[in-house]
């Protein structure tokens, strides 16, 4: 079995030529610290990844990271689509992780945009080892233009803390180069104070087709 199709049959899809009648791509790159939704990972972080497109709308797709101990394997699945200038998704991400870096956690995503506008909400669950399960919010909103990109995010509930990130984002010889600017509250920053990280990204995507 392929790797592609491994995929679809771990995600629960039928492997008919139907089902199989989209596009696959894959990426790797590495960025010189690996910073999500402001809270730093770890330093220097490989990373790479698989996806399917259906032309319906129906996405699926797996992500793997080097988190210093360990690694953070990611599996999301979902549906998005457009309507003129407006997009909407729904989907459902799980963070899962090898050694003791973290725990698991599982949450849905649902996105709406507007040309140069959108947003993102998710809730979810974080396992919490051996402690009470813990549920959480996300809210970000995003405005972008020609590569260069804002972004606004915080948490809520069980978790708190708030960042803001600006951006640059552009394709350079088949590479796809970035950089940018994370400012994460205390809540959010490893050291207690808020602090602000500059980071670079470079990666390059495959069509499997």
């Amino acid at each position: 079995m392929t790797r592609s199709k491994y995929l679809l049959a771990a995600l629960g899809l039928a492997a008919s030529p139907a089902a199989l009648a989209g596009d696959f791509s894959a990426n790797v790159g590495m960025m010189s610290d690996y910073i999500f939704r402001g809270i730093k990972q770890s330093d220097a972080s490989a990373f790479a990844g698989l996806d399917y497109e259906h032309q319906s709308g129906f996405y699926a797709g797996t992500w793997g990271a080097d988190v210093g101990q360990g690694m953070e394997i990611d599996l999301y699945t979902g549906f998005a689509g457009s309507i003129g200038d407006f997009s909407y998704g729904i989907g459902y991400t799980g963070y899962f992780y090898t050694d003791d870096f973290d725990d698991t956690y599982q949450e849905i995503n649902l996105t709406a945009g507007y040309s140069l506008f959108s947003v993102e909400y998710s809730f979810g669950t974080y396992d919490n080892f051996d402690g009470p399960e813990l549920d959480y919010t996300f809210l970000a909103g995003t405005v972008e233009y020609e590569g260069f990109y804002a972004t606004y995010g915080t948490f809520s509930q069980d978790f708190d803390g708030s960042y803001g990130e600006v951006g640059y984002g552009t394709e350079v010889s088949g590479f796809d180069i970035g950089v940018a600017a994370i400012m994460s509250d205390s809540d959010l920053s490893a050291t207690g104070s808020s602090e602000t990280s500059l980071v670079f990204s470079i990666g390059k995507t495959f069509d499997l087709r």
